[in-house]
């Protein structure tokens, strides 16, 4: 409102200035003719001009209203005796010997005028400034007129794109807040767990088979506790980060590898079938060697653990259609098709096998998304879940089979 305020006072202002310089122009015109008809002896009350002169406006002069009806003249001759074609129009005797332009009062209207010395006296022209006052309250009207709708459109479209702005904002608050209270929940649990064994440890005296009972129970609450800080730690650096790590060439086959002997021990203690398929002779991407390390870790943890005992684990690596693809498929109760679509929800869990907390698929979908990787999620030849990721080869990354 203040800045069409503004904007109202400049254009109101311009247009006077130009208005009144265009009058003032036509003034000047004015006073060139009627000096020049002085010279000629013409009278300036009862004489016509003996050539029809163009006014500033173009057409003729009509024969004695040699400016148009809206103009006056005066002559003020030596002795002080004033002639003039509007006789409505007396001119004050303070502005006899006005020159320069100057807007004056005459019989309650103003009139500019405007006058210029000649051999037998002085010749002033004036017109009536109503047209400009006109056409000033005419753009003045029009602009008012125009505020209201105006403000409202643009308060309605900065109301609709501050809401569209502050629409994710409110999703991430709202996604924050139910964070918060999940992680609070999850953490509440084992930290119940290990204070009930505490208080009924010092409640009365035990046997050392119940004691041990005991501490096994806090040991793995501990460690599920401290696996869930990490997630939660990993996926605070990793929604706080400003830029990410440094990319580097990553052998996809090497990492998983890797990973796989990590988890060797692990699957042998269910009597998992672990292997490694390479498809691709070399599958190199460029991405953060740390993120991919955890992503494979999340997928292989993922499959041992919901893989049945004596059930197997299959990692491939392989390229097709210039993409690198890893597909992690297991033997277990895999994924309905219409839950797919969660998986990567934080907290969301669809298995009630202990140990996890719902932060892996999200922690690795946060890594997929952000090394530009996508997720195709169906059934493995086992009967269980095929958790595929593919990313775009770069550099001499395709392979052969």
């Amino acid at each position: 409102a203040v800045l069409y305020a503004a904007v109202t006072i400049a254009i109101v202002v311009w247009l006077t200035i130009s208005l009144t310089a265009q009058l003032d122009e036509r003034l000047e015109r004015a006073l060139a003719f009627e000096s020049a008809a002085q010279q000629r002896g013409d009278q300036l009350a009862t004489g016509i001009p003996p050539v029809a002169v163009p006014p500033a406006d173009g057409g003729l002069v009509p024969p004695g209203l040699p400016f148009g009806r809206e103009r006056a003249f005066w002559f003020i001759a030596t002795d002080g005796t004033v002639s003039s074609i509007r006789e409505d129009l007396p001119l004050p005797v303070a502005y006899h010997g006005v020159t320069s332009p100057q807007t004056i009062l005459i019989e309650g209207s103003e009139v500019r005028v405007a006058g210029q010395s000649v051999e037998d006296g002085h010749v002033v022209v004036g017109e009536s400034v109503d047209p400009v006052n006109d056409a000033r309250t005419s753009v003045i009207l029009g602009l008012l007129a125009i505020a209201p709708v105006l403000l409202l459109a643009v308060f309605l479209g900065s109301l609709t794109v501050g809401r569209r702005v502050a629409t994710p904002i409110e999703r991430a608050r709202q996604r924050q807040l139910a964070f918060t209270a999940d992680a609070s929940h999850e953490l509440r649990t084992p930290l119940s767990v290990i204070e009930a064994n505490a208080s009924l440890a010092l409640a009365a005296e035990r046997d050392t088979a119940w004691y041990r009972h005991a501490f096994e129970r806090v040991q793995a609450e501990s460690n599920r506790m401290r696996r869930l800080v990490e997630e939660l730690l990993w996926l605070a650096r990793f929604d706080a980060m400003q830029r990410p790590p440094q990319h580097e060439p990553v052998d996809l086959g090497v990492l998983v590898d890797q990973a796989a002997d990590r988890f060797a021990a692990p699957a042998e203690a269910r009597s998992l079938s672990l292997e490694v398929r390479h498809e691709a002779s070399a599958a190199t991407l460029s991405a953060p060697p740390e993120w991919l390390d955890q992503l494979v870790g999340v997928l292989l943890d993922n499959a041992c653990r919901y893989s049945p005992v004596g059930g197997s684990v299959l990692v491939g690596v392989s390229t097709a259609d210039r993409r690198i693809v890893l597909t992690v498929d297991d033997s277990g109760p895999g994924i309905p098709e219409d839950r797919r679509g969660r998986v990567f929800d934080r907290f969301h869990r669809d298995s009630s096998e202990p140990g996890g907390a719902g932060l892996g698929l999200a922690i690795a979908d946060a890594i997929v998304r952000a090394t530009s990787g996508r997720w195709h999620i169906g059934t493995s030849p086992q009967g269980g879940a095929r958790m595929s990721v593919s990313w775009p080869v770069t550099g001499g990354g395709q392979g052969g089979s």
